[in-house]
C-alpha cells in the first residue's frame, strides 16, 4: 500500500470539498444566519486538504494499484462525512450525532438523529440536503470529472466507487464518462426544480427536495417529510423523479442522445418497472381493505411509498409505521431490493435480484436435464460465471452484515423489528424503518454503540460492500 498516494489524493479531495461549503455559507448570509460554522468548516477542510496534498505531492507520479483505488474511495467517503460534520457541531449537535447525520447525508441514506428538524438553521438544513445531492452521483465520480490529472488512476477509483455487476463506461476515458453522468444528473435535477417551483414550492424547498429526490436520499427540512405539503401534484412530481433517479443514468444518457428505446430494451429496467407496478397494485388493495381510504387515495399513498422505499429515497407522505403488517411486509420486501445499477439508489439492486432468479431457474433446469447447457443471459448476452460468483458473494456478505448488525442492535436493547429495519434501512441506504425508527420518528434514541454500527452500515452499503470489506482482509495489506 502506497500511503503517500492515498494521502495526496485525499488531500485533493478535501481541497475540492471545502469550497462547496461556501454555498450554504451564502444561504446563511441570505437568511441572516451566522455564516461562522461554514466559514470555519471551509477553512479547516481546505487547510487540512492543502497540507496533505502538498506534503505528499511527490507520490502522485507513482504507479497505482487496485488497493490504492479501494483505499482512496473508502477513506475519501469517510473523510467527506467526517469534515462534513463540522457545521452540525456548531449547531449544538454532539460529535457522534453529527457524524451520523453527515454520513447519512453523503451516503444518501436519509436516516436522521434530529428530533426537531425545523429548529435547526435553514443554512444547516440546506447543507444537509446538499450533501445528499453531492453523494448521489458519487463524490469520487465528481472528483474524477473535474480533476484531469488522475488519468488512468481514475479508472481504479471509478470501479471501486461503483463496483456493480454492470459496466457503465460510456466513453473510453473514465473522466469523460464521469462528466456525462454528472451532466445528465444536473440536467434532470434542473427539470425537477422547475416543476416543483411551478407546483407551488418556494425556491428553498424546491432546491432541498430536488437535491434529495435526485440523490434518492430523502432528507427534508420538515419533520413530516413530503406530507408537510399535502399536495398530490408535488407528490406526483417527486414520485416521477424518484423513479427516474432509481433507474440507470447511463441508460438515461443513451435514451436522450443515441437510442430512444434504450430503457425499454433493458432487462433490468423492465423488471424494475414490473416490481413497482405489482407492489403498487398489491399495496393499494391492502390499504383499501384495511383503511377507510378510497381506491384513489390508497393508490396515492401506495405508489409514493413503494417508489420511495424501492429507490431507497425514504420520503414519506404518511406514517406507514401505523399500517397493518401486510402493508409493512410489502415495504420490507422493497427495502431488500433497491434501485437499478448505475442509479443513485442503494440496496442490493434490481439487476442482482434478476440474475439470481435466472440463476435459480437455470439450476432447476439442470436438475431435470443435468447434461444440458443453458447459459444465463442478460440483454441478449451470456453472463460470465465470474459475474454470477461475484453477485452470490455480494449477497452472502450483504446478508451477513445485515444479520450481525441486527443482532448487535438487539443486544443493546432495541426491539427485534426496530433492530432489523434499522439495520437494513442503513445498509441499503433507505432511511426510515419501523417502530422507533419509523418515518415520523428518528434514530436519536439508539445507543451510541448502535449508532456506530449504523454509521458503518451506511458507509459499507453506499460503496456496495466490497470496497470497504476488502480492507478487512489480511491480503489487502500484504505487499
Amino acid at each position: 500500500m502506497n500511503f503517500g498516494i492515498v494521502f495526496s489524493v485525499l488531500g485533493s479531495l478535501l481541497r475540492f470539498l471545502g469550497p462547496m461549503m461556501l454555498v450554504p455559507l451564502g444561504v446563511a448570509l441570505y437568511y441572516g444566519e451566522s455564516p461562522y460554522p461554514f466559514a470555519v468548516a471551509f477553512s479547516f477542510t481546505t487547510i487540512v486538504g492543502s497540507i496533505l496534498s502538498f506534503r505528499y505531492s511527490s507520490s502522485d507520479e507513482r504507479e497505482w494499484e487496485k488497493r490504492e483505488g479501494f483505499a482512496i474511495v473508502a477513506f475519501g467517503w469517510f473523510a467527506a462525512a467526517l469534515f462534513g460534520s463540522i457545521p452540525y457541531m456548531f449547531d449544538g449537535v454532539t460529535f457522534l450525532n453529527a457524524l451520523f447525520e453527515s454520513m447519512s447525508g453523503f451516503t444518501t441514506t436519509g436516516a436522521t438523529v434530529f428530533v426537531d428538524i425545523e429548529t435547526h438553521s435553514r443554512s444547516l438544513l440546506f447543507w444537509r440536503s446538499m450533501t445528499q445531492w453531492i453523494g448521489g452521483m458519487g463524490i469520487i465520480m465528481l472528483f474524477i470529472a473535474i480533476l484531469p490529472k488522475l488519468g488512468v488512476a481514475g479508472r481504479q477509483m471509478f470501479r471501486a466507487e461503483a463496483p456493480g455487476p454492470k459496466e457503465d463506461q460510456l466513453k473510453p476515458r473514465i473522466r469523460e464518462t464521469a462528466k456525462i453522468l454528472w451532466a445528465v444528473y444536473v440536467s434532470i435535477s434542473v427539470v425537477e426544480l422547475l416543476l416543483l417551483l411551478i407546483a407551488g414550492m418556494s425556491f428553498y424547498d424546491a432546491c432541498t427536495h430536488t437535491f434529495t429526490t435526485m440523490a434518492c436520499g430523502g432528507f427534508s427540512p420538515y419533520a413530516d417529510s413530503v406530507a408537510a405539503f399535502n399536495s398530490p401534484l408535488i407528490e406526483g412530481i417527486i414520485t416521477l423523479f424518484m423513479f427516474i433517479a432509481g433507474a440507470n443514468f447511463a441508460l438515461h444518457y443513451k435514451t436522450l442522445y443515441s437510442d430512444k428505446k434504450s430503457l425499454l430494451k433493458d432487462n433490468e429496467f423492465k423488471f424494475y418497472f414490473v416490481i413497482v407496478g405489482l407492489a403498487t397494485v398489491l399495496l393499494t388493495l391492502i390499504l383499501w381493505r384495511d383503511t377507510p381510504d378510497s381506491i384513489p387515495t390508497s393508490f396515492r399513498y401506495a405508489v409514493f411509498q413503494v417508489v420511495s422505499i424501492l429507490t431507497t429515497t425514504g420520503y414519506a407522505t404518511t406514517d406507514f409505521n401505523l399500517w397493518a403488517d401486510s402493508g409493512k411486509v410489502v415495504l420490507l420486501a422493497m427495502m431488500f431490493i433497491g434501485g437499478c445499477a448505475g442509479s443513485t439508489a442503494g440496496g442490493i439492486k434490481v439487476v442482482r435480484l434478476l440474475l439470481l432468479l435466472k440463476y435459480a431457474r437455470s439450476e432447476l433446469f439442470k436438475a431435470i436435464h443435468p447434461k444440458a447447457v443453458r447459459p444465463i443471459k442478460f440483454n441478449g448476452k451470456s453472463v460470465p460465471v465470474d459475474i454470477m460468483h461475484a453477485i452470490i458473494s455480494f449477497v452472502v456478505i450483504y446478508f451477513l452484515i445485515f444479520l450481525v448488525s441486527s443482532a448487535i442492535l438487539s443486544i443493546f436493547g432495541m426491539d427485534l423489528t426496530s433492530s432489523i429495519t434499522a439495520s437494513i434501512a442503513t445498509l441499503g441506504n433507505i432511511g426510515p424503518g419501523f417502530n422507533i425508527v419509523g418515518p415520523m420518528a428518528n434514530f436519536s434514541t439508539i445507543p451510541d454503540i448502535g449508532k456506530l454500527v449504523l454509521i458503518a452500515n451506511m458507509w459499507i452499503g453506499r460503496l456496495e460492500v466490497f470496497t470497504v470489506i476488502v480492507m478487512l482482509t489480511p491480503e489487502f495489506w500484504r505487499r
